[in-house]
């Protein structure tokens, strides 16, 4: 069981934590929400919960709950810039659709 990132992610999560000045790693999770009934969440971790698993890839630690990590096994976490717009991209095996404005998605 893992969640990973591509070097692009990584390197983009390790500025935000050094502008941000402190954190240990990177939550990712999911909740229940949006058309199509789960969202994926992002937020920086200062202190570890009861029950998260701590996975590490490229010098950076990526924290997931429990309950999360049934729906986002497997999961690669990717940063992208198309013209514009960037951000952070799921490349997530378990996806079986998501909603048409691509705020959420079903396993």
């Amino acid at each position: 069981m893992a969640v990973t990132l591509t070097e692009s992610a990584a390197g983009r999560v390790q500025t935000f934590l050094a502008n941000r000045g402190k954190g240990i790693g990177l939550r990712v999770g999911i909740k229940t929400t949006g058309c199509s009934g789960l969202a994926y969440v992002l937020e920086f971790v200062d202190e570890l919960d009861e029950g998260d698993e701590v996975f590490e890839e490229r010098g950076v630690k990526i924290i997931v709950d429990a309950k999360s990590l049934v729906y986002i096994d497997g999961t690669e976490l990717d940063y992208t810039k198309e013209g514009l717009n960037e951000g952070f991209k799921f490349i997530n095996p378990n996806q079986k659709d998501e909603c048409g404005c691509g705020e959420s998605f079903t396993v």
